[in-house]
């Protein structure tokens, strides 16, 4: 019998994670500790993640991919025994606890004291994301309860030390924090100064955005869960998947209820007969782009240095409720999510750009006839396949009252953030075709960005980016086979998603054929790289400049600076 290359047996990994997890909806529940929830486990553990470390090694705990989970899963689920899965909102105007996790965008209620409900409005993406983190938090917890106990099943010095600090934990000194930090890398097998970093990293979070309850915390309550559940079988994990989670599949009620709003909203400001030019982005970076150094430079009475224009976006990265007021009065509107889908928009009208004053780097025209002057729509950052519903929503004429209104799309920009596979964290990746991780759906597509486009002072690679179903769901040894095989430089996981619906509409006539698309990334991890991968966290200072440098070249495009190349 052939052996499996490492890339192959990464690959039936993922496949069969995605078979369970879809399996798993069809059947309503499990149970991590049974045999279906070991089937996930074993999936996640012979794919072995980057993001995940040292998950396999069961000497250690794996700190950083916990810091990263606990980041995208809300306060206390480490304390719940019953986790639910749900289309519906249920508990919109009830008295229970809302809570969002710090870096994802999700609706998450606690539901007494053992249960939490998570309402999935994004897509099925957002269900394998949920369940692999959860079977990752799973694995975690099976080793911290190994070092609970000794051979003859008596709590270690450790643990108790470990329960004493988690019910005193607000009169800690600082010599009895150091002690408790000891004492606690002993459970986890790792060095003190990484036990103090990942405790540091959380309690600041807990301080500043009651994201978690802490690291002692944690490590405490998913070993005693765990303990609890080799006592009692009622005390075990549950995890519901509910009949109408089902629907995310083919109603799309989120992403339909979220299309028609911004449809209105243009209809309503009487902007649907003008030229569209849609970009998705992040919330900020086209906004400080078009009214950031009018707003600090008009009338000032203090200097800002505008020098280096790079520099100058981050001077003014804490002035976003000035540069908000003075965009609101020149055209812009902000567009505040209502749907659940958890998509915020804006709306430019760059005829109230005229007479302001744009940095003397962005080579941009303002205003002028009001008539042709585009419109930017600016929607924020999809998650995996909730993109591809979004898209689709968004280009279909709106119909209200037997009435059919047809929009004018002239461009689709989509800049986001990817794991870049051919150089380094903060590099400038551009897509010239879209592969579907695990399926034979790839999309060619001409893109408006161009290498030469860009000033040399930051790396720009162009190729085959790759969709992948999840971030969590992928190893070395696949990507590099990817990377020999399709030449690919990145990953990410919307891009094809949205190349998929742009083509649906173009076959059904809803937008132009000539339409202009451009899909650019900055590499905001290379997981490739040991410590470079996402759970290293965010870049900081380091992602403003390629942020503002693709913001920039699409307004260039869009508003006259830059000549689009022929399709």
């Amino acid at each position: 019998m052939r052996e499996l290359t490492k890339a192959q047996k990464a690959r039936y990994a993922i496949r069969e994670f995605k078979i369970i997890t879809d399996a798993l909806a069809i059947r309503g529940f499990y149970r991590p500790r049974g045999k279906l929830g070991k089937s996930l486990e074993h999936c996640l553990r012979n794919l072995s993640p980057e993001i995940y470390g040292s998950m396999n090694d069961p000497r250690v705990v794996e700190l950083k991919g916990l810091e990263y989970v606990i980041d995208r899963l809300p306060r206390s689920i480490e304390e719940c025994t019953r986790i639910i899965l749900t289309e519906e909102d249920p508990f919109k105007n009830s008295a229970f606890e809302k809570t969002t996790p710090l870096k994802r965008r999700r609706t998450c209620y606690r539901v007494g004291k053992n249960e939490m409900c998570f309402v999935i409005s994004r897509g099925l993406s957002e269900i394998y994301d949920i369940m692999t983190h959860i079977t990752f938090l799973y694995g975690e917890a099976k080793k911290i309860h190994g070092r609970m106990k000794d051979d003859s099943g008596n709590k270690t010095i450790e643990w108790l030390e470990l329960e004493k600090t988690v019910q005193n934990f607000a009169a800690l000194g600082a010599a009895d924090l150091d002690q408790a930090l000891w004492s606690l890398s002993i459970i986890l097998g790792r060095p003190y100064q990484e036990t103090r970093a990942s405790y540091e990293y959380l309690e600041q979070n807990r301080l500043e955005h009651s994201s978690n309850n802490g690291l002692f915390s944690l490590i405490y309550h998913l070993g005693n869960q765990y303990d609890k559940e080799l006592l009692d079988k009622e005390d075990s994990l549950v995890v519901y998947l509910t009949p109408s989670l089902m629907n995310i599949i083919g109603h799309q009620e989120y992403e339909k209820n979220w299309a028609a709003n911004i449809h209105k909203h243009l209809i309503d400001l009487k902007l649907h007969n003008r030229p569209v030019h849609i970009i998705s982005a992040n919330l900020h970076s086209i906004l400080n782009a078009l009214y950031s150094y009018g707003a600090v430079t008009e009338g000032a009475k203090e200097n800002v240095d505008s020098s280096d224009l790079y520099g100058f976006f981050y001077q003014i990265r804490d002035r976003h409720k000035e540069i908000r007021a003075y965009a609101a009065k020149r055209g812009f509107h902000d567009l505040p999510d209502n749907s659940g889908a958890h998509i915020g928009c804006q709306l430019i009208d760059t005829a109230g750009l005229k007479g302001i004053a744009f940095h003397p780097d962005i080579k941009i025209t303002s205003g002028g006839s009001q008539k042709n002057q585009p419109v930017i729509l600016v929607m924020d950052y999809a998650f995996g396949a909730q993109a591809f519903n979004l898209m689709s929503n968004l280009l279909k004429p709106y119909t209200e009252d037997g009435k059919v209104t047809r929009f004018n799309f002239r461009s689709i920009s989509i800049m986001g953030k990817a794991g870049i596979l051919t150089g380094a964290k903060g590099d400038i990746m551009l897509a010239s075709s879209h592969v579907f991780e695990g399926t034979t759906d790839n999309y060619m597509f001409n893109n408006d960005l161009k290498a030469g486009d860009f000033d040399q002072s930051i790396p720009v690679c162009s190729g085959p980016m790759i969709t992948v179903l999840e971030t969590s769901l992928q190893n070395r040894d696949m990507l590099r086979k990817f990377q020999s095989d399709w030449n690919t430089v990145g990953l990410e996981m919307e891009g094809g998603h949205y190349q998929r619906a742009i083509s649906a509409a173009t076959i059904k006539g809803e937008i132009p054929k000539r339409l202009k698309v451009r899909y650019a990334y900055y590499a905001s991890d290379n997981p490739l790289e040991t410590g470079s991968t996402l759970a290293a966290g965010a870049m900081g200072k380091g992602g403003v400049k390629p942020t503002y440098m693709i913001s920039k070249l699409i307004l260039e495009k869009i508003l006259g600076g830059r000549s689009s190349r022929k399709a």
